[in-house]
């Protein structure tokens, strides 16, 4: 049995695997806000709870909002950001009382869509975070690529393409910069633009829904959202040309992005023709724990 936890921005998710690659138990419970002790012992309580009803795992793989610097060893470029500058790996392997391995959630994501997902039997996949915070992976021949400063995928915190956003009303990014992609395409961007644009203070889920009932509003925030989503990707594709990008986090439920994005970004992207599918997740908010569950080996399917 393997263990694989989902630090995520509102939600901790901690899931056991069988030798197959299915779950067979999993627990979550809400994030603390701005609390890293606390998000330790609940994380470690979680996995406790797995334990007791499964004995002992095998291995315990993390998936973290950010990433291990390769310099310090610490947490680097969270958007929870009490995760920035910790120890996190040396703190977490002390609580649990064992080796544990860490890796960017979205990398995780990726790598479970890449091996029997969305993604798979293809060679080149980009998994994408559009939740919290914006972020992405990448997977080549099965293999996740972290890269040389542990950032490979990190789509998220370039500036917004081909865009006529009015550099007054760019919002602040938790990295200190203004503009990045992650401002726009976000949950709480996505909110923001629409609260920005109406004075309506909807979420996310409210916006996308209220397109579906035929909202005009949320309509007009929905097809705003397409064309960035759509500018974002296509600088995507014109450096990585993957076979597929597939999408996760909450948004990634929105139904519509499938046919209206890949509609938007033939026109940005520096080819006579776009092969690059876009897919929604197979296995959906698991893939987040699976991903993380198999990093120490990858499973044969």
């Amino acid at each position: 049995m393997r263990i694989g936890v989902d630090l995520g921005g509102t939600k901790i998710e901690v899931a056991a695997l069988d030798v197959g690659g299915e779950i067979v138990i999993r627990v979550r419970e809400k994030t603390p806000k701005n609390d890293y002790a606390e998000t330790l012992n609940r994380l470690v309580k979680l996995v406790g709870e797995v334990e007791q009803k499964m004995g002992r795992a095998d291995s315990v793989g993390i998936g973290l909002p950010g990433a291990v610097s390769k310099v310090t060893g610490r947490i680097k470029n969270a958007n929870s950001t009490c995760l920035n500058g910790r120890l996190f790996k040396e703190d977490i392997e002390h609580l649990l009382g064992r080796a544990v391995s860490t890796a960017n959630d979205a990398n995780c994501f990726a790598l479970s869509e890449a091996i029997n997902g969305a993604g798979s039997n293809k060679e080149v996949v980009f998994g994408v975070i559009l939740g919290t915070g914006v972020g992405g992976g990448l997977v080549v021949n099965r293999h996740l690529i972290e890269g040389a400063n542990s950032i490979a995928g990190e789509w998220g915190h370039n500036p917004l393409a081909w865009g006529k956003e009015s550099k007054l009303s760019l919002s602040q990014c938790y990295c200190g910069r203004k503009g990045c992609i992650e401002t726009f395409l976000s949950g709480p961007g996505l909110a923001g633009q629409h609260r920005g644009r109406t004075g309506e203070v909807f979420s996310a889920e409210d916006i996308v829904r209220g397109a579906e009932l035929g909202n005009l509003a949320c309509e007009e925030s929905m097809l705003n959202y397409e064309q960035q989503l759509a500018r974002a990707l296509a600088s995507v594709i014109n450096i990585i040309d993957p076979d597929v990008i597939v999408l996760g986090g909450g948004l990634s439920n929105c139904q519509r992005l499938y046919k209206n994005v890949p509609a938007c970004w033939e026109k940005y992207v520096f080819s006579d023709h776009v092969s690059t599918l876009l897919l929604p997740p197979k296995f959906g908010d698991s893939s987040g724990v699976r991903g993380a569950a198999w990093l120490n080996n990858l499973p044969v399917f």
